[in-house]
């Protein structure tokens, strides 16, 4: 398989995020010891999601029971630590943050019973009390497919219900922790939604690991077929050297025609480009608006309207 070059096409030249609102935010967060995935993961997008009042936060520590070859969150063996704490803190980082949009995700907890599913159900609960106007987006684990646990997580009432397929089935087993699965990632979807059609559901896709046109297709279609809402599509960069190499690096326009494929099939939301992450502002700002609209419509006792064109679902 081909390899490209180690240098990075200029699209992927990142600025260091900055800038007053950043450093006033950081500020309130060290005064509170509280940390984002976004400044954990340097995230290019991070001075831009910042301004507009969003964030991901990273739950159940910071030691993954999985090993996963495209990840750099450190694997092990937590055996059963959780912070009791955990709840609270990240509340207060919403707080603190004055967020209006969250995303929560969390490690692999394959060591805990329940999968840490009433932990992060416990810290949705406590940021809907503590600032009861931020839209909380979940990004789960997929609990190795236990539907008792995934409901524990969805009877939170999170806003919308993510869980990354990651990449597309052949490559699923090189790519992702043999505990995963391509069928069964799309059964935590599916159930979700089929339990509650109202529910936005939410996935994304990794580009540059060897896939094809076609299999990207495939997988965006078996999406679209269990009723997934929402997709982001953004470019795999490897970590470190021990990691997946990257095979590709695919231009700005390759995103742009997948994108287009992406709302033929009727996705409510399209996210996709080379720095687009599966938590990215602008598509949670368009989840914000969505999410606002049929909150006022059932206030009214009116139904959404069906959508029509290429955003149909």
């Amino acid at each position: 398989m081909r390899i490209v070059s180690k240098k990075k096409p200029e699209w992927l030249r990142m600025k260091v995020p900055g800038g007053d609102k950043v450093h006033e935010i950081k500020s309130r967060l060290r005064d509170k010891k509280l940390f984002t995935v976004c400044e954990e993961a340097r995230c290019p997008n991070m001075g831009e999601c910042w301004s507009e009042g969003t964030a991901t936060l990273m739950i159940l520590g910071d030691t993954c029971t999985r090993g996963c070859r495209f990840c750099n969150v450190k694997s092990g063996n937590p055996r059963g630590w959780l912070d009791p704490q955990e709840a609270k803190n990240s509340a207060d980082t919403v707080v603190a943050m004055d967020l209006n949009y969250v995303v929560v995700t969390c490690v692999d907890r394959d060591d805990l019973p329940d999968g840490g599913a009433g932990q992060f159900a416990d810290v949705i609960r406590a940021i809907q009390d503590a600032k009861p106007d931020c839209l909380i987006e979940v990004l789960t684990s997929d609990y190795r497919g236990n539907r008792e646990h995934i409901a524990t997580v969805a009877d939170a009432r999170p806003d919308v219900f993510a869980h990354n397929l990651e990449t597309v089935r052949r490559l699923t087993p090189s790519v992702r922790d043999p505990r995963a699965g391509y069928d069964q990632s799309l059964d935590v979807l599916a159930w979700v939604k089929d339990r509650e059609p109202e529910r936005i559901t939410k996935s994304s896709l990794m580009l540059g690991l060897g896939e094809t046109r076609e299999e990207i297709l495939e997988a965006m279609r078996d999406m679209r077929r269990i009723g997934v809402d929402v997709v982001t599509m953004g470019q795999y960069l490897r970590p470190s050297r021990k990691h997946l190499e990257v095979v590709e690096y695919v231009a700005p326009e390759r995103f742009e025609d997948l994108a287009e494929e992406a709302r033929a099939m009727g996705f409510l939301y399209v996210a996709a480009g080379p720095l687009v992450r599966s938590s990215y502002k602008a598509g949670e700002y368009f989840l914000a608006n969505h999410l606002a609209r049929q909150k006022a419509l059932a206030l009214r006792g009116d139904r959404e309207p069906a959508m029509t064109g290429p955003f149909a679902v």
